[in-house]
This record gives C-alpha cells, sequence and structure tokens, in this order.
C-alpha cells in the first residue's frame, strides 16, 4: 500500500512538472493578480522566515533542544549544506530569469532592494529545495511538526511564484530535489549511523 501511494504521489509530481513547464508564465500571471496589502505582507513574513541562516538556526536549535536526537545535527547540516550546493550549481548551469526580470510581472515595492545577483538565477528555488529538504528528517525525527512544516514548504513555494522571483516549476522541482535529498541522507544515517558516530566521538559518550 505504501509502495503505491509513492508510485501515485511521484506520478502526480511528474504530471505538475509536465504541466508547469507549459504553462510557467500564465501560471505566475494568474497568481499575481491575487496580490493585496494583507497577503503581500503576511508572504513577507513567510520570505522573511524563510532565509537560510533562520531556517538553520531555528532546526539546529530544534534538534540541539532533545538530546536523544542530537545525532541528527550532522545529517540536517549535511542536508541543507547539499540543498545549497546543487541549487548553486544548477542555477549556473540552467541559467533562467526570473519571471520579473523577463517583465512577465511586477517585483513589489518592497523587494525593489532586494539582491538577485546575476548569478542568483531562478532555476530551481533554493528556499523551496532548503525547506522541503528537512521534511523527511522533521517527519523521523518529530512527526507531530510533519503537517506544520509541509504547510509552511508550500507557503514558502507559493511566495515565491506570489512575488514574480521563481516559476512554478522552479518550485515543484527544487522542492522535489530537496526532498529526496533529505530522503537519502536520511536512509543512510539509518544504515551508517553516521552522525551518531560523530556526535558520540566529539561527546566521548
Amino acid at each position: 500500500m505504501k509502495k503505491n501511494r509513492l508510485i501515485i504521489f511521484y506520478f502526480l509530481i511528474g504530471l505538475l512538472i509536465l504541466v508547469s513547464l507549459f504553462f510557467d508564465s500564465e501560471l505566475v500571471r494568474s497568481i499575481s493578480f491575487l496580490r493585496n496589502y494583507i497577503l503581500d505582507n503576511f508572504l513577507m513574513v513567510i520570505t522573511f522566515v524563510s532565509s537560510e541562516i533562520l531556517i538553520f538556526f531555528v532546526l539546529t536549535a530544534l534538534f540541539l533542544w532533545r538530546e536523544n536526537k542530537r545525532r541528527w545535527i550532522l545529517p540536517l547540516w549535511i542536508t541543507l549544506g547539499a540543498s545549497a550546493f546543487i541549487s548553486f550549481v544548477l542555477k549556473i548551469i540552467v541559467k533562467r530569469q526570473r519571471p520579473f526580470q523577463l517583465g512577465i510581472v511586477n517585483l513589489i515595492s518592497e523587494l525593489q532592494e532586494t539582491s538577485f545577483a546575476i548569478w542568483n538565477f531562478s532555476f530551481p528555488s533554493f528556499q523551496s529545495m532548503l525547506v522541503f529538504s528537512a521534511i523527511p528528517i522533521l517527519s523521523e525525527q518529530f512527526p507531530k511538526l510533519k503537517k506544520f512544516w509541509i504547510a509552511f514548504a508550500i507557503l514558502v513555494g507559493f511566495s515565491r511564484i506570489y512575488f514574480g522571483v521563481h516559476f512554478f516549476s522552479d518550485v515543484i522541482i527544487g522542492g522535489l530535489i530537496g526532498y529526496v535529498l533529505g530522503t537519502i541522507i536520511v536512509k543512510i544515517e539509518k544504515e551508517t549511523k553516521f552522525g551518531q558516530k560523530v556526535y558520540q566521538k566529539i561527546f566521548r559518550k
């Protein structure tokens, strides 16, 4: 049953990717029509909270809080670091411009001063990759937080499209890569207990 659900899940993701590749511009333009003062401010908060620095410190603090979870700090760091590296490499390879840079939508005034360096291209969405990469580890160690984090990850992805800094396909593929990466790291840690060994060596437990 679980295997069938996974097959259906990845089939639906694949379908979403295909749809998004064909209708990327239309989707960004349509979502931009939802813009209003309240949603702008709410999603700006989500954008701020989803910054890589805050995500790093909040998740690290979460695992530090429970002593029996601390062995997962290194796998978490590896997951976040790998997400950043893979995202950077893909951006350089693909070199896709952002929707607002292509004139599809306008960038809201609050983001006008944000630095979008020339290397910082649209594909994939780094924020989406980052938050989705944490889902497998959080699901494993903090199952009660799973639904909250998934909802947060979806909001992060939506905010990237809403503000016109990413296409739908950037978010979907970025999120998928992040999730798969997190799943792989969890599997490796379970099989090798690398994080646990390092933690025990450092603290001699």
